[in-house]
């Protein structure tokens, strides 16, 4: 049964080099062709400059290790990240860490997702998500799907 639980627990500084590595090992499973491992500095910065002084922090734990996190800013609404583990996929950490979104802002949330994120857009939609928009990110300029869930 406990394979089933997921902790939560506010993020710390020590807890950098842990979420910046998930990152890094998760984004690389899912989009292979791209180098993750050449943007861990750019991400660094930007978790250390935009993230952590803005957003709201929440690691995902099972059996005593990093499975997720989820960042988002209940001012602006805006969800950056879920991240959760390759060998999580499929397991209830994303949800966990979606209900921790959706408490942490309970007016609502906005969100981008790559538009061949095929799976992120099934899992968002199943939560009340709806489609929103067209938009590219900012910094890579991919094209993305603005998402928002409402109360």
């Amino acid at each position: 049964m406990s394979e089933k639980i997921c902790t939560l627990r506010q993020y710390a500084p020590a807890d950098e080099d842990a979420a910046i590595e998930l990152w890094r090992r998760t984004w690389t499973k899912h989009y292979p062709h791209l180098d993750f491992n050449a943007r861990v500095p750019w991400w660094r910065e930007r978790w250390r400059t935009e993230l952590v002084p803005t957003a709201h922090i929440v690691l995902a734990e099972r059996n005593g290790a990093l499975a997720g996190f989820v960042t988002v800013d209940p001012k602006t609404m805006y969800l950056d990240q879920i991240v959760v583990a390759p060998e999580h996929w499929g397991s209830d950490v994303a949800l966990v860490l979606l209900d921790e979104a959706k408490r942490l802002s309970p007016r609502g949330l906005d969100l981008l997702v790559n538009k061949d994120n095929f799976r992120a857009i099934r899992f968002y939609e199943k939560h009340g998500f709806t489609y929103a928009g067209e938009d590219k990110n900012p910094v890579s300029g991919i094209a993305v799907n603005r998402m928002a869930w409402r109360p």
